[in-house]
């Protein structure tokens, strides 16, 4: 994956256009929400982007942990500390902390694994929305506002039992919905595998807020505008 087209890092400072960061959500990811559109007032970049570059600008470790506290604007500069501890946070130039990185075991920079890992990561974060909220939501007799659809990236942890591997291939094993009133949180648990066989787990947890009462009607609505706008790129990049 060739991060450095999606991204601007010069020296300690990282930052993203709204293109660079589009262009990510829909090509590699494969996530077509709104708020990465170029034009979304409520623009954001991919908190799977984010957790690539760190990946890459740091090395991997067997234990990692993401907690985002900050949603990323293309009017954000990030400043990426160097260090080499197992805590790390991310501030931007206004000292507002958008990122906590928690680390532990042995590490590595072998670019095969480190690549292999973060693109199959963001590929199955990436497909969240529909195939896995919407029977979530269903089974809760819950859903998300549809005229102002917003999910939140909580955290996201892995563990791996080695790094002497090339590859690594996800599977997801357990989803888990837990409500509290208007909100909900999502864990989507999953196994990291090489070979077949497993070689660790990692978890990525969403937040979901103004929940009401399930419409059916109201989620094929937004599920076809997602399937629309998915289609419509995909014709306008032939």
């Amino acid at each position: 994956m060739n991060l450095e087209q999606y991204c601007n890092l010069e020296g300690s400072r990282l930052s993203f256009t709204r293109v660079q960061a589009s262009n990510f959500a829909k090509t590699v990811a494969g996530d077509f929400n709104s708020i990465h559109d170029v034009d979304s007032k409520r623009f954001c970049v991919p908190g799977d982007l984010l957790f690539s570059v760190i990946i890459h600008h740091y090395g991997l470790r067997q234990t990692m942990g993401f907690s985002f506290s900050g949603m990323v604007g293309d009017d954000v500069t990030l400043i990426l500390p160097k260090v080499n501890a197992r805590e790390i946070s991310i501030y931007d130039e206004n000292d507002k902390k958008y990122l906590d990185v928690s680390t532990n075991g042995k590490q590595s920079h072998n670019n095969q694994l480190i690549d292999s890992l973060t693109r199959n990561y963001v590929e199955f974060s990436g497909h969240t929305f529909p195939h896995v909220l919407v029977p979530l939501m269903k089974e809760n007799n819950v859903m998300i506002n549809t005229e102002r659809p917003l999910v939140i990236y909580d955290h996201m942890r892995i563990s791996l039992d080695t790094l002497d591997i090339e590859s690594v291939d996800l599977n997801l094993t357990e989803k888990v919905f837990r409500l509290y009133g208007k909100r909900g949180d999502v864990a989507l648990n999953f196994d990291l595998c090489c070979n077949g066989n497993t070689v660790g787990k990692g978890q990525k947890k969403m937040v979901l807020s103004g929940l009401r009462e399930y419409d059916q009607d109201k989620i094929d609505e937004l599920i076809q505008v997602y399937s629309d706008r998915k289609q419509h790129y995909l014709n306008a990049s032939q």
